[in-house]
């Protein structure tokens, strides 16, 4: 079932940070799953030990989503620098 969820949550975390980026248009369903996903490992990273903010790891809450969606977009924001 956690295997699942992960699947949803990193597919709107994708798809919301595929959104901010203006990059919605070049990618696919799958694509968004996988940004949201490598995202969420991004996110709790930066915000767990670099800003020393609490986000609790393997949970479904907001924060964890709102983590997600942010490392998603720091994400996207590396590839199109990349890209360039």
């Amino acid at each position: 079932m956690d295997f699942i969820i992960w699947i949803l949550v990193g597919a709107f975390a994708g798809w919301v940070a595929s959104m901010i980026m203006k990059t919605d248009a070049q990618m696919g369903a799958l694509a968004n799953i996988v940004v949201g996903i490598i995202g969420a490992f991004i996110g709790g990273f930066i915000l767990n030990n670099v800003l020393k903010v609490g986000v609790t790891a393997g949970t479904l809450s907001w924060s964890g989503i709102l983590a997600s969606i942010f490392g998603a977009v720091v994400l996207l924001a590396i590839l199109k620098a990349v890209r360039r």
